[in-house]
């Protein structure tokens, strides 16, 4: 057998990682390169479509289920691929970014799952994009310990039995990866997180009796959806796996994919595991599209708009009914909270919080949800297990009762209640801290006790911008201003320098988190992704 041929993408720009040449092989390269060129136009035209689409919802404040496809929704008889037994069973799924302790942590941890992450839970500096494929390579080959320098603590894996299967999340489609270039032009993130991992482990997971599993993030049409389903074909023919082998979960975290969950399954429906329910970035969508839909489409502050709200309700049950009635699973949203170890009241408090959220997704219906933290996966299980007992799942559960209307979806203002002060205050706190911690390299930040990701630091900004512009007035008495967002910056800036002192604060990257929150929240002309002009100021 000949050597392939040298790979046209070009590593422009990098550091030499150690071991990278295990992760950027020539054949892996060239696998890459082809999926560029094959896939990428139609990307860009996708995207395109997006801002056409976007438009037309400034022009309507509105959105409906799509008459085109009406067929399918309307058509019984299909349903998606029988899930393989690696994800007949997912109660808890864990989440998190792919370094090496957290790989470890995340295999151990009794979660039947782990979204092993490459888009919102991690800053995607080469470093993290790279040593992350190697960190999961090597777990599959069981050549993966860790040793925290700090603490001298060890880490190693469990019995292959006891760890959890692997889904793989790569970024969205908006995102490029500056590193890999092809003919000057960088390649998709997208097709670089896939790309590598599926080349290195489609074949070795497989042998393990599993597969190359996959979320896929921000899909925003099932027109999207198809192109993943293009792209699942020829992979899985050019490294010789039987069609159908892939599986893919999608989350339903933008608006105008909540009124395309058919739609997407059926695009799907050979490779489709499920759907996922999102929160901020499924506000944050919201805010993003209906953002001149004037007061009726003002949401209030985040941690005000709960699952039990009208509209977030709507959007979960249709999500169960949908995924029930077409075979696949229905898998719940994230419990956040980073448990303390220096205060039993903040978790007993918390844990409740978390058991009702659980409770309420296993008896609606959903077949497993999602936490943040190891100490959270028992208390997820139990409440799945209170429901499910021995059975996997609960697909066998219709939702027939449940009805409901497109406008449902975008009732924001059957939700009684009106953003505060607190909740701008809030807002700046966590932007600028987790968009510091971002362009240091961290894209999963434990803040107040929540483990936050770049959804959080969407949600914030699009929120001060859209009190703004839609001349909010808080309880107070003080109105939503530029001036006042400054003002209300420049004071957490000044606490957080007062709160780590002098040195650790000319160490971070504050200032320039403090100005990066205040352009994207505070420029007319709304950024689509916080992470475009983030990834300009990204070093590494």
């Amino acid at each position: 057998m000949s050597a392939p041929a040298p790979s046209p993408l070009a590593v422009v720009d990098a550091e030499p990682l150690p071991r990278q040449e295990e992760v950027l092989t020539e054949a892996a390269l060239a696998f890459v390169a082809e999926l560029h060129r094959r896939f990428t136009p139609r990307r860009d035209e996708l995207l395109a479509r997006r801002a056409e689409r976007r438009a037309e919802i400034a022009r309507t404040s509105t959105l409906d289920f799509l008459p085109e496809t009406a067929a399918i929704r309307a058509d019984d008889s299909w349903e998606v691929a029988p899930a393989p037994a690696a994800l007949n069973d997912r109660r808890v799924e864990i989440t998190g970014p792919t370094d090496r302790k957290m790989t470890i942590n995340a295999l151990n941890s009794g979660a039947r799952v782990w979204l092993a992450d490459f888009e919102d839970a991690s800053a995607p500096t080469w470093e993290n994009v790279v040593l992350g494929q190697l960190n999961l390579i090597d777990a599959y080959t069981r050549n993966i310990d860790f040793t925290d320098p700090r603490s001298g603590k060890s880490y190693a894996l469990k019995p292959a039995e006891e760890l959890a299967t692997v889904v793989m999340r790569p970024r969205g489609w908006h995102l490029e990866e500056r590193h890999l270039t092809f003919e000057g032009r960088p390649v998709p993130g997208a097709l670089v997180d896939f790309g590598l991992y599926f080349f290195h482990n489609a074949q070795r997971l497989t042998d393990l009796g599993k597969g190359p599993y996959f979320y896929l993030p921000k899909t925003e049409s099932h027109l999207e959806a198809r192109l993943w389903n293009e792209i699942f074909v020829f992979a899985q023919d050019y490294v010789g796996i039987p069609q159908g082998t892939v599986r893919a979960t999608v989350l339903i975290e933008t608006i105008t994919a909540a009124y395309e969950m058919e739609e997407i399954l059926y695009e799907l429906r050979d490779h489709a595991a499920g759907l996922n329910a999102g929160r901020w970035d499924y506000l944050f969508s919201i805010v993003k599209n209906f953002r001149d839909g004037g007061a009726k489409f003002v949401l209030p502050d985040r941690n005000a708009v709960t699952m039990t709200a009208p509209f977030m309700r709507a959007y979960t049950e249709l999500l169960v009914r949908t995924c029930h009635k077409r075979g696949a699973h229905a898998i719940g949203g994230m419990a956040a909270f980073i448990p303390s170890r220096r205060d039993a009241e903040v978790n007993k408090v918390a844990f409740e919080k978390v058991k009702a959220d659980k409770d309420r997704e296993a008896g609606d219906g959903f077949d497993g949800s999602w936490v943040a933290h190891p100490d959270l996966v028992p208390i997820a299980m139990a409440s799945f297990d209170a429901v499910l007992g021995e059975k996997p799942n609960q697909k066998d559960r219709l939702r027939e009762d449940v009805s409901v209307a497109a406008g449902d979806l975008i009732a924001i203002d059957s939700l009684d209640a009106k953003p505060t002060y607190d909740g701008l205050r809030n807002a700046v706190q966590v932007g600028i801290r987790y968009i510091e911690a971002w362009l240091r390299g961290l894209g999963a930040v434990a803040i107040f006790n929540l483990m936050e990701d770049a959804a959080t630091a969407e949600i914030s900004r699009s929120q001060i911008w859209q009190w703004i512009n839609a001349g909010v007035v808080f309880e107070n008495g003080e109105a939503a201003t530029p001036e006042l967002a400054r003002k209300v910056a420049a004071e957490e800036l000044a606490a957080i320098r007062a709160e780590i002192g002098e040195e650790a604060f000319a160490a971070g990257k504050w200032q320039q988190a403090h100005d990066l929150l205040l352009h994207v929240s505070l420029d007319a002309d709304y950024a689509d992704f916080l992470t475009l002009p983030a990834y300009e100021q990204l070093v590494g």
